[in-house]
């Protein structure tokens, strides 16, 4: 689609995303050394400050953004497992299926473990990033922004107000949008995005050259949900083996009791927005209350 295009279809752009968006709420590769890729860092200070410009992917006829569902975790032999979930893709997944037979045991300790193993979410999107303290050389650049449920509720609410005397913004396009701050803070030893803001509707720029230059040098984020990027469904279930202690030639689950009746909600059948494991009830989610960033996440694990 050529940049012409893309403004005569700005609007329609906009009630596309919006359905889209409406449905994947309803219904519901975590990428090293992938230079594309882009997070905020904290300053010394343990605070972290950057502004972004959301933009609208080169493909109007498909989302600016991808979901990607992801695990993390250390086993009882002191390893990690952190890998992307073939659930991303709507494959099966074997952590996805493990933790479904942990929790029908109907064993308090094994749904802790379930609790400690659900699946976590991050999303990317092309932004344009327009000031990074930390690291300015990345200012100027299209890259491919790697946030959490946090982020994205506060973009689900620029589209769809709460209230009736708020206009919905469209935070991907380059006219009517708005630039992004994001404001990082640590809350109980996790980072915390709730001061994160829109500002004012602007033009990304009065340039149209310009536009068209952030526009043609954005990437195919939906190129990362090609199958080719994740581990096959052998090799997630041979890395599970190694750091749970699992021997592959016995059954994973030993079950003390008959097993409930009921039908248990997975990864693949449950339909909230809520991750896995934190579907059965309130006290399931993870001590952190903000799921935006996995690397704190992960690095709270390894202390």
């Amino acid at each position: 689609m050529s940049f012409q295009d893309y403004l005569k279809n700005r609007q329609q752009a906009f009630e596309s995303i919006t359905d889209t968006i409406k449905k994947e709420v309803n219904n519901e590769n975590r990428s090293t050394g992938d230079d594309r890729i882009w997070k905020p860092k904290m300053g010394s200070d343990n605070t972290g400050y950057a502004v972004v410009r959301f933009l609208p992917g080169k493909d109007v006829s498909k989302t600016p953004f991808i979901r990607m569902y992801s695990h993390g975790f250390q086993g009882p032999s002191g390893k990690y497992y952190i890998e992307n979930s073939l659930t991303t893709i709507g494959q099966k997944d074997p952590v996805s299926e493990f933790n479904s037979r942990l929790w029908a045991t109907g064993i308090e300790e094994k749904r802790d473990q379930v609790r400690k193993q659900k699946r976590r979410t991050t999303y990317f999107a092309n932004v344009l990033v327009i000031k990074d303290p930390q690291h300015p050389e990345n200012e100027g650049q299209v890259k491919l922004y790697a946030f959490g449920q946090k982020i994205f509720d506060k973009v689900m609410s620029a589209m769809q107000p709460e209230f009736a005397d708020e206009e919905p913004m469209n935070p991907f396009d380059l006219i009517e949008g708005a630039n992004f701050r994001i404001k990082i803070k640590m809350v109980g030893g996790y980072w915390n995005y709730d001061s994160s803001d829109f500002e004012k509707t602007s033009p990304l720029s009065e340039d149209e050259e310009k536009l068209e230059a952030v526009f043609n040098a954005q990437h195919d984020v939906h190129e990362l949900l090609e199958p080719s990027n994740f581990k096959s469904y052998e090799e997630l279930q041979s890395h599970l083996n190694v750091v749970l202690d699992l021997d592959s030639t016995q059954p994973a689950v030993q079950e003390a009791a008959p097993a409930p009746k009921q039908e248990f909600p997975t990864a693949e059948t449950s339909e909230t927005a809520e991750e896995f494991g934190a579907v059965f009830n309130s006290e399931s989610k993870s001590e952190s209350t903000d799921e935006d960033d996995l690397e704190s996440y992960f690095k709270s694990l390894a202390n």
